[in-house]
C-alpha cells in the first residue's frame, strides 16, 4: 500500500470532456504541481455523496490558499457516472475534478482496492485523501472504515497539512 514519501505510480484515468470520455494520466496531473486526491468507494453512495464530496467543496478556498492547484475525486466508476455525480453534487461547478478509475488501475496500483460483496461493491477504492507534490505523497489520511468520513474529509486533510 502506498504511504507518505512514496511516488505515485502512473496510471490512466478517464474524465468527461467536451467530446466525450478523455484519458488523463496521473503523472500529467501531478508533475510540478500540488494536488489533493481523494477517493470514495462509489459515486452516489450515502457517505460519499452526503459527506465526502461536500467536505472538499466547503474547504476548496482553504486549499487554494495553501497553494493547492487542483482537487481530484477518484472513484471506481465510469466517466459518465462521475460526470453526472459531479453535476448532481455541485462538485464540478465548485471546481473539483471528477476522475473515473473504471478498471481500478490506479486504485490497485496504490493498494487501496477492497471488496464488499454484501453491499454490491466489488474492486472499489478505500476512502482516503492525500496531498501530492510533484508526484510524491506528502500527506495521506486513510479511513479504517469505508463508511466513515473523518480524517479523509476536506477538514481532516487540511489539519494534516
Amino acid at each position: 500500500m502506498i504511504s507518505t514519501g512514496d511516488t505515485l505510480p502512473d496510471a490512466t484515468l478517464t474524465q468527461m470532456g467536451a467530446e466525450g470520455p478523455e484519458e488523463v494520466r496521473i503523472s500529467d496531473k501531478t508533475k510540478g504541481r500540488k494536488v489533493v486526491i481523494f477517493a470514495v468507494p462509489g459515486a452516489f453512495t450515502p457517505t460519499c455523496h452526503s459527506a465526502h464530496v461536500p467536505s472538499f467543496m466547503r474547504t476548496k478556498e482553504q486549499y487554494d490558499a495553501k497553494g493547492v492547484d487542483e482537487i481530484i475525486c477518484v472513484s471506481v466508476n465510469d466517466p459518465f457516472v462521475m460526470s453526472a455525480w459531479g453535476e448532481a453534487t455541485g462538485a464540478t461547478g465548485a471546481g473539483l475534478t471528477m476522475l473515473a478509475d473504471a478498471a481500478s488501475e490506479f486504485t490497485k496500483a496504490i493498494g487501496m482496492d477492497f471488496d464488499a460483496p454484501p453491499v454490491g461493491l466489488l474492486a472499489r477504492s478505500k476512502r482516503y485523501a492525500m496531498l501530492v507534490e510533484d508526484g510524491k505523497v506528502v500527506a495521506l489520511n486513510l479511513e479504517e472504515n469505508p463508511g466513515a468520513c473523518e480524517i479523509s474529509a476536506g477538514e481532516g486533510l487540511l489539519e494534516a497539512i
